[in-house]
């Protein structure tokens, strides 16, 4: 695997691109598809069924060799699938308290937090990644304070909240083990979010319903194939290969895509706050990782596969 903090070939760069916008844009499915499926089943079952379904595609891969089946002892490796299992659910428990486009525009902040989280961990972060930030910052504000009949307190809550224990994710998982195959830390992380899952919803909720409708199941193994296995492991491959700053700016894709699906599709109000808070927070989130230089000695958040 190419050093992140080193530039790679052109026709390397132009694949990982092409990673990261595949997984952007298979994360932005993820919330129209759930809001689906929500209809018939809660959450926390959903997210199980969901990661089942992920863990299907990902097992050949965190089995096929003994250097993946080894990052099943890797405490980076447990502590992130733990992380990113625990993040789907606070989320889309969220969800249930607001709109498509609310919750995707939210996640819109994530790489404020990225760079906030940078500038924590000694990563040199440019003034122009700080107006950024703050930018940012007022456009959540600003939807938290007027959601104007686009989610509850609660909802906004949990949804801001999956972002910090998403941050806690990247964090972690940078720290994991370099591997030869590509797939082996994603498709580890993916079955240890299972099983993480799991306990939270049997505990909490009992055994998921199975009499689902069709629309429901396809909804489900959509969000499990291509918003969570296909979009782990593109994101894993693209932000390995690329700097953070390059990276990030793919995270955009979900906010803008999930925003323009829930008021197209869901009839999601857009309000006046709604629209301003999104556009700062997506025009933050781009001044953010263009603000971005990052060099071969500096630490890249951005890329769970960097270390």
């Amino acid at each position: 695997m190419p050093d992140p903090g080193q530039a790679g070939s052109g026709a390397d760069k132009g694949l990982a691109f092409v990673a990261l916008a595949v997984a952007g844009l298979g994360w932005s499915l993820g919330f129209p598809l759930g809001k689906l499926a929500l209809h018939e089943i809660g959450p926390a079952h959903m997210i199980l069924l969901r990661f089942a379904f992920a863990s299907v595609a990902a097992l050949p891969f965190a089995l096929g060799s003994r250097e993946a089946r080894r990052l099943f002892a890797s405490p980076p490796v447990l502590l992130a699938g733990f992380f990113y299992g625990v993040a789907f659910v606070v989320q889309f428990e969220g969800l249930k308290g607001v709109t498509v486009s609310l919750a995707a525009l939210l996640v819109g902040a994530m790489p404020a937090l990225v760079a906030i989280a940078a500038w924590a961990l000694g990563e040199r972060v440019t003034r122009t990644s700080w107006i950024g930030v703050a930018a940012a910052t007022v456009g959540a504000a600003l939807i938290a304070g007027k959601p104007q009949g686009a989610g509850t307190p609660i909802g906004i809550f949990l949804s801001l909240l999956s972002l910090l224990i998403f941050l806690a994710w990247l964090l972690t998982a940078k720290r994991a083990p370099v591997t030869r195959s590509m797939m082996a830390v994603p498709a580890v992380t993916l079955v240890v979010a299972t099983a993480a899952v799991l306990p939270i919803a049997l505990i909490l909720h009992g055994p998921p319903p199975l009499a689902l409708s069709t629309t429901a199941w396809s909804a489900i193994a959509a969000q499990g194939l291509l918003a969570t296995f296909l979009a782990t492991a593109a994101w894993q491959y693209g932000a390995a290969r690329v700097d953070s700053a390059s990276a990030g700016v793919f995270i955009n894709i979900e906010p803008l895509i999930g925003a323009a699906v829930g008021i197209a599709l869901f009839d999601d109000p857009a309000s006046a706050a709604l629209l301003a808070g999104g556009g700062l927070i997506i025009a933050g989130s781009i001044v953010v990782v263009l603000g971005e230089r990052a060099t071969p000695a500096t630490a890249d958040i951005g890329n769970p596969a960097a270390h």
